[in-house]
């Protein structure tokens, strides 16, 4: 191991930020050090930490919810996390919004470690290094990480892969928005949060969560479709309430290990594509054709990685 990956990993398990955030940079370019961080760091800590995904169609109130949470866990003394997921710029490959705007009222606590991750214009809305960013951020000490997403409905589904529980976050008023997204539901989401709930049309939103989500709660005997007023701060107590519930009923039920893997199996994927990029970018620039795309893409893979 490098001096430079001890003094990381000792700045880790001390809190201290500037080695949090240098180490998820490390990992997130591949850099020197890289295996040796993720290698050495505190897997009991990762074991217990409880990842939860905000998703969900723009406007419905992601920020200001996920704001709110933060405000409640630190009044009890958790450490927290947060993984900002931006839209990414078609040409730097950068993050567009910087998510930290939205959570200036958390920046100057020590107990709050935010990073912003840019999507690098992959549909699923979470970049390759995400899942690593939240190892490195549970083993300084994070109890619970939230995962905001950049609000793209039905194409998120890389959250479902790499949270722990998925919150699909909705409010009145998005009309076909909503229909567009009912089929796939049951599929994505965990807990279903109709927020600004004092706008009309939410009761009728909320009775037609309920029915779709029924079956969910009768299995776990956890309420899993909630009304909150992000706003003004009601109805996120009990929101986290259940999440941690839930969470231990996972636990128990060895649900949440079997999640874990799958996040793994996915993440590494995820990182084999990643890193197989540059040789296939390289070979197709040196091998101009005009062939149909699935036909070049077998030979490139026969050519480059020397397969039948």
């Amino acid at each position: 191991m490098t001096t430079s990956s001890e003094i990381l990993l000792a700045g880790i398990k001390e809190h201290d930020p500037r080695a949090i955030g240098r180490a998820i940079s490390v990992v997130e370019n591949n850099g020197d050090g890289a295996a040796d961080i993720l290698t050495f760091l505190d897997q009991e800590r990762i074991s217990k930490v409880m990842v939860a995904g905000i998703t969900g169609p723009p406007g419905a109130g992601k920020s200001t919810l996920t704001s709110g949470l933060i405000t409640i866990l630190r009044n009890s003394g958790k450490r927290v996390g947060i993984i900002a997921v931006d839209p990414s710029s078609p040409i730097s490959g950068g993050a567009i919004l910087g998510d930290r705007i939205r959570m200036m009222d958390h920046a100057l606590d020590p107990d709050v470690v935010v990073r912003s991750m840019a999507t690098r214009g992959r549909l699923g809305g979470l970049c390759a290094s995400a899942g690593a960013t939240v190892r490195i951020m549970a083993a300084a000490g994070c109890e619970l990480i939230l995962i905001e997403t950049v609000g793209v409905g039905q194409s998120e589904m890389d959250i479902v892969q790499l949270a722990d529980i998925t919150v699909m976050v909705l409010a009145p008023g998005f009309g076909d928005d909503i229909q567009a997204m009912k089929a796939g539901l049951l599929e994505v989401a965990d807990f279903l949060v109709v927020n600004k709930s004092d706008q009309p049309g939410a009761s009728g939103l909320l009775m037609d969560m309920e029915q779709i989500f029924s079956a969910k709660e009768e299995e776990s005997g956890i309420a899993r479709v909630l009304e909150t007023i992000a706003s003004e701060n009601r109805g996120l107590e009990e929101l986290l309430q259940s999440m941690e519930n839930f969470s231990d009923y996972l636990a128990a039920t060895g649900q949440k290990e079997q999640r874990r893997n799958r996040a793994l199996n996915a993440e590494t994927i995820d990182w084999i594509i990643e890193m197989l990029r540059p040789r296939f970018q390289d070979a197709m620039n040196r091998s101009p054709s005009q062939k149909d795309p699935r036909i070049r893409a077998k030979e490139l893979i026969s050519k480059t990685l020397r397969v039948n």
